[in-house]
């Protein structure tokens, strides 16, 4: 009987993984997809749009706030019609289109509408697939969600450690019209993995009328499930505060080559990527809460030391606290919020998905005040932000894991 378990265990891993191989190819081109272009917006709109500054501005707030209003539309679509692999489709066709757009467009007030509009329903493919890797978790039994989820999270990362560097080679050859141009490609490439591989869900199947009844999961309140988001946005908007500042803090306070800021992200980045598959491990045997509480506190570590360095190999040596903030939060944050709210995967995922465009609009206006002080009071907002973050953590609510169903055949082998 227990072999027959186990295989049967065993089955439904593998099979759980062969329906995650498509989405893992699709989170890969969505990464690639964002980090080809996200790191030259501001290049793009200064040089080819000719934007002052203050259009700049303008279109970097405009174009978060946008997605984080779709998003969180979508998101509540979601979860009321059995339309996911539907949406994914529509967002990854508009930021195929948008991009393709955007590679010929130079007339700024024609983006703003572009970003507002198309580019902003592409904004929702990111937490939808993830709302997608949910319901196939949940439809199959699988209890290693957080780990599953937190390796397609990983995928995500490895696009943007080739993302950058792609990117500035693109505009060397061809400007930024091919630099879009891959964008939408990738958005392409995306679009046909959901259509080629992706079924749609369906709606949750009835309960076997032998099982004995179970309650449904226990939900946070409103007020607890906003105040985890809040202490996302506030660690994601230390990680963007700390990106921003790194070349400008290496370079003008430790005097250091500003390539080097370079190498310091991307030794981050390549360090993420083990931690993250360390912390999905660890959620199969502890909850995601105290994870997430650990990462805060490396990110509060993290960017004390910072504030305090002399020399630039320090900043590198202590990229194992940055990856592990990373890695803890970027990784787990979704599946976090999903267990908070089990019935509601899609507004879950845009929940915690919409905590980084939040966090990226008060983060330009904190390096703006550390251009007046000093780049080495970037970091020093970053310790306080992640202080702020962990004690929003810490004052969340503690779940019961949510009750999962029998079968008749477990319900009677278990009594």
């Amino acid at each position: 009987m227990d072999s027959g378990v186990r295989f049967a265990a065993r089955s439904t891993v593998q099979q759980t993984g062969r329906a995650l191989v498509p989405l893992g190819f699709m989170f890969f081109f969505v990464g690639l997809s964002t980090a080809v272009v996200g790191p030259f917006v501001s290049l793009f709109l200064s040089t080819a749009v000719r934007a002052d500054p203050v259009r700049v501005a303008v279109f970097l707030v405009a174009g978060p706030l946008s997605m984080v209003v779709s998003s969180t539309l979508i998101g509540w679509l979601s979860d009321r019609r059995s339309i996911r692999r539907t949406l994914l489709l529509t967002a990854a066709s508009a930021g195929c289109a948008g991009s393709i757009l955007t590679a010929f467009v130079r007339d700024y007030w024609v983006l703003l509408a572009l970003t507002v509009t198309v580019t902003a329903v592409s904004g929702a493919l990111f937490p939808q697939a993830f709302a997608y890797a949910r319901e196939v978790l949940q439809r199959r039994g699988s209890t290693r969600a957080a780990m599953s989820i937190s390796t397609l999270r990983m995928v995500f990362s490895i696009a943007w450690v080739a993302g950058p560097p792609v990117a500035a080679l693109l505009v060397e050859l061809g400007g930024f019209r091919l630099l879009y141009l891959t964008a939408a490609l990738t958005y392409a490439v995306a679009a046909v993995v959901v259509l080629c591989w992706l079924d749609e869900v369906g709606p949750a199947p009835a309960p076997d009328a032998a099982a004995p009844p179970v309650e449904p999961p226990m939900e946070a309140s409103r007020l607890s499930v906003l105040r985890v988001v809040a202490a996302l946005a506030l660690l994601q908007g230390a990680g963007v505060l700390g990106i921003q500042a790194m070349p400008l803090f290496l370079g003008h306070v430790l005097h250091t080559d500003v390539s080097y800021a370079g190498l310091v992200l991307g030794l981050c980045a390549a360090l993420e990527i083990p931690l993250m598959l360390a912390f999905g491990a660890l959620s199969t045997k502890w909850p995601l809460r105290p994870l997430i509480v650990i990462g805060a506190g490396l990110g509060a570590l993290y960017y004390g030391l910072v504030t305090a360095t002399t020399a630039s190999w320090q900043v590198a040596a202590l990229q194992l606290l940055n990856a592990g903030l990373i890695a803890a939060v970027g990784g787990l944050s979704i599946s976090y919020v999903q267990e908070l709210l089990p019935a509601q995967p899609g507004r879950a995922a845009t929940l915690a998905g919409n905590a980084l465009p939040l966090s990226a609009i008060f983060a330009g206006p904190l390096l703006g005040v550390a251009a007046h002080f000093g780049y080495r009071t970037a970091y020093a907002f970053g310790a306080a932000l992640c202080v702020a973050g962990l004690a929003l953590l810490l004052v969340s609510p503690r779940l019961a894991p949510a009750a999962r169903p029998q079968s008749a055949a477990a319900f009677r082998r278990a009594h």
